[in-house]
């Protein structure tokens, strides 16, 4: 579990890619400090595997993952390149301080960043939204934007905004992402278990 609290910007070494599956690596310093394999790391808000750790040829460390054809189809990882930045996020430990929302680092479909709106201190970011997901979007809700933990201010059918702040425009992804750029979607997974807990108990409710 994550809190989409973004730890630091890593950047993408290389992607490697083979018939069905890729092999991502990442130079990091700040969520490698106590990495071990096994461990796992959030990239852009999907929650990866570390299976490798190595280090680049200047001597910054890095760690690798492999992205299964199912990533690469539900996220935008497969876009990234060699120097990209990337959010880096650790899983939470145990007694961790929950500073976002709940996140699970499990991408529910892609969005495309569709307007940005420069405020004296701040941006409004509207970014487009799947119709299967709009439903668990509210106005004041959370959303997990590339793994970052943010509060919905206005939602519509295809289409939501988000307010970012100068923390969120300097330490993550989301101060350089371009109109026409596509970002990782996660929304609130409290949403979806109270969706499905009603829906069972309507149709348990209709049956008797």
């Amino acid at each position: 579990m994550f809190t989409g609290i973004v730890e630091e910007l890593g950047t993408v070494v290389a992607l490697t890619r083979s018939a069905d599956a890729a092999r991502l690596e990442v130079a990091a310093d700040v969520v490698l400090g106590d990495v071990r394999h096994g461990d796992s790391i959030a990239v852009n808000g999907c929650c990866l595997t570390v299976v490798d750790l190595g280090e680049t040829a200047d001597g910054r460390r890095t760690w690798t993952a492999d992205l299964m054809a199912e990533t690469l189809e539900r996220t935008a990882l497969g876009a990234v390149g060699p120097g990209a930045p990337v959010n880096l996020e650790r899983a939470l430990a145990a007694g961790g301080r929950l500073g976002g929302h709940v996140v699970q680092g499990h991408v529910d479909g892609v969005g495309t960043v569709l307007r940005r709106e420069p405020g004296e201190r701040w941006e409004v970011v509207e970014i487009s939204l799947p119709a299967d997901l709009a439903r668990y979007v509210v106005p004041k809700g959370s959303i997990a934007v590339d793994g970052v933990s943010l509060t919905v201010v206005d939602a519509g059918d295809d289409r939501f905004t988000v307010s970012l702040i100068p923390e969120t425009l300097a330490r993550t992804t989301l101060g350089a992402r371009a109109v026409g750029e596509r970002v990782n979607l996660e929304t609130d997974v409290l949403a979806r278990h109270v969706e499905r807990l009603l829906v069972a108990g309507l149709v348990a409710g209709a049956d008797r």
